[in-house]
């Protein structure tokens, strides 16, 4: 997820358009994934040699990746890349909050034009993509100039959703079973992202196409898993207004109410269920 999705009202969320909700639906992906992103930058760090000094992180949203990122790499300064001004000074102020202000810097720039700014961070050693790829308008050339950003040696992440996290169980108590399905099947309508070809194309070399498979139950998520799940099937739901039935969406809609005894915000049997594809490669 980055700040290049669409947004749109919510139940419950702050209004259509707000960069806020997105903000907090990202930092709350970084909560309550945090086991998963241990275990991705812990395979990047098997892989890097020597462990990266200078990092790039492209559409950093409010900096999900990159306080994961410094986390992992205590030694290394990460540049944070995003095209939303409002991303960056949230992420700003969280890097002095969690004490890494001085190895976190923030450049605002549209990755479909000049690198001349993002290029002065570097070359870096590693780079990271999350959730992004697949909305820059030529990927292609964004590749190329990401090796071109590399050391030799250098490793880029890609990352990739294979689908939206799954949270409520079969039957929800409200309306027919298998509601979450349906939403699913009616709002997953992209096909799937795969890089291994772009990849090689720019001149990399594929160390790995790895499969995360993210199955977490309300203890490992953590407490913020009810505020997780409520922003995002809000904002499924705000996609689904024209492909759910009418019964599907009141139902989901009681779901989303925060009073209603089964809102998704006060329900105990919540999991995380998802995939996340990365595509490690290195420059020759």
């Amino acid at each position: 997820m980055n700040t290049h999705q669409d947004t749109h009202r919510h139940i419950g969320y702050e209004p259509a358009g707000s960069a806020v909700a997105l903000a907090k639906l990202l930092e709350l992906d970084g909560e309550v994934l945090a086991s998963y992103f241990s275990e991705l930058t812990g395979r990047l760090a098997e892989l890097a040699d020597p462990s990266p000094a200078r990092i790039l992180d492209l559409g950093s949203g409010p900096g999900t990746g990159s306080f994961a990122l410094a986390r992992r790499f205590p030694a290394a300064h990460v540049t944070a890349v995003d095209i939303s001004e409002q991303m960056l000074n949230r992420l700003s102020k969280q890097a002095f909050a969690h004490g890494v202000a001085d190895r976190i810097s923030t450049v605002e720039a549209n990755v479909d034009e000049s690198w001349a700014e993002i290029g002065e961070g570097g070359p870096y050693d590693l780079i990271w993509a999350a959730a992004f790829m697949h909305h820059v308008a030529d990927p292609a050339r964004t590749f190329a100039r990401a090796f071109e950003q590399l050391h030799p040696g250098g490793l880029i992440a890609v990352t990739e959703m294979d689908f939206f996290p799954l949270y409520l169980p079969e039957d929800t108590g409200v309306g027919r079973p298998g509601l979450e399905a349906r939403l699913h099947a009616a709002t997953n309508t992209q096909p799937s992202h795969e890089w291994t070809d772009h990849l090689r194309d720019a001149g990399f070399t594929l160390q790995e196409r790895r499969p995360f498979d993210i199955r977490l139950d309300a203890t490992q998520a953590g407490p913020s898993l009810n505020a997780y799940a409520q922003g995002s099937l809000a904002k499924l739901r705000s996609h689904a207004t024209e492909v759910l039935d009418a019964d599907d969406l009141a139902a989901l809609d009681v779901l989303l109410d925060e009073v209603q005894p089964h809102s998704v915000a006060r329900r105990d049997d919540l999991s995380v269920r998802t995939i996340r594809t990365t595509w490690i490669a290195r420059r020759p």
